[in-house]
């Protein structure tokens, strides 16, 4: 947790080094030192690419410690993010042959459960980020069969859920209430909160779900982001309207390696009836899919299409 700090420092993020987010990168990088298998890099990267970071650590005299005062709130969201973006690789992997890394997303909520212990970081952001990887978490084993296959939410067996992690991010959702902060925590873990409650997935609280979309695209202008409220609001007002919102977007050009674009999109055809040009947005989707298991997936979906090749 230390190290997470220390990577998260304003030093760190001001030297000039690689593009994106190297604060955040290079403290998983340190942190996973021992695991090279955690990120999407080969083995001789991650060890060149974590000797640079923990350098500039110890040249800029950077303390391993969680800081205090001003320099909490803009150290403890870089950490956030790292914890974040670990538990994202767990439960999505980038690479490699498994599309879920249980191992990492228990990492995530062990380290911070350790953070909303602290008392200088015992805030409701941090409850809220704690809240999402348990409720997220809870449903790890429904989301593939027996063969490690992708099981969309209406298929999975819900009673495989476990309910005491889900009381467990109940509880800390409540945490995150107090005060009048609202971060993309607080809402990602309010629509994992949606699903993980809803008795079927008739039973889903779509509008709901879709007005916590509303906002957290009003917060960040992600085309993920963005896809993913269209799916929303096709469950709210049909796959015409889903289709719309998806045209809709902005910065949808980012999403053209994507395979997840196609694939909502392909589904939505499907919904509407138009199997030919549900079948073309799957085989574009089949394209771009790295996993396995993702390639199965559409492969599966394209059969359903019910159209030549």
């Amino acid at each position: 947790m230390r190290c997470c700090a220390s990577c998260s420092c304003a030093a760190i993020r001001r030297y000039p080094r690689t593009p994106g987010s190297p604060g955040a990168e290079d403290a998983l990088r340190i942190w996973c030192h021992r695991n090279c298998a955690c990120l999407p890099c080969d083995r001789c990267r991650h060890r060149q690419a974590s000797h640079p970071a923990r350098q500039l650590i110890q040249d800029l005299k950077i303390p391993f410690e969680i800081p205090s005062g001003q320099e909490l709130k803009p150290r403890l969201d870089g950490v956030l993010q790292i914890l974040y973006l670990l538990f994202n690789e767990g439960y999505k992997a980038s690479s490699g042959e498994h599309l879920v890394r249980e191992d990492l997303c228990n990492e995530a909520i062990r380290l911070t459960s350790l953070l909303a212990g602290h008392p200088s970081a015992n805030l409701p952001r941090t409850h809220a980020l704690l809240s999402l990887m348990l409720l997220n978490t809870a449903r790890l084993s429904a989301r593939l069969d027996g063969a490690g296959n992708i099981l969309r939410l209406q298929e999975q067996n819900r009673a495989t859920w476990d309910q005491m992690m889900i009381a467990r991010g109940l509880v800390h959702l409540s945490r995150s209430a107090s005060g009048t902060e609202l971060s993309e925590y607080h809402l990602q873990a309010g629509i994992a909160a949606c699903h993980a409650t809803a008795r079927d997935f008739s039973s889903t609280d779509w509008p709901r779900i879709l007005d916590h979309y509303d906002r957290w695209v009003a917060m960040s202008d992600s085309p993920i982001v963005a896809l993913n409220r269209a799916v929303a609001v096709a469950h709210v007002d049909g796959p015409a309207e889903g289709l719309r919102a998806v045209q809709q977007m902005k910065h949808r050009d980012q999403l053209d390696s994507y395979f997840l674009l196609d694939a909502v999109l392909g589904d939505l055809e499907y919904q509407l009836g138009r199997m030919q040009a549900a079948a073309g947005h799957f085989r574009r989707a089949l394209g771009k899919a790295d996993l396995p298991s993702e390639r199965e997936f559409i492969s599966r979906r394209l059969r359903e299409c019910g159209v030549g090749a």
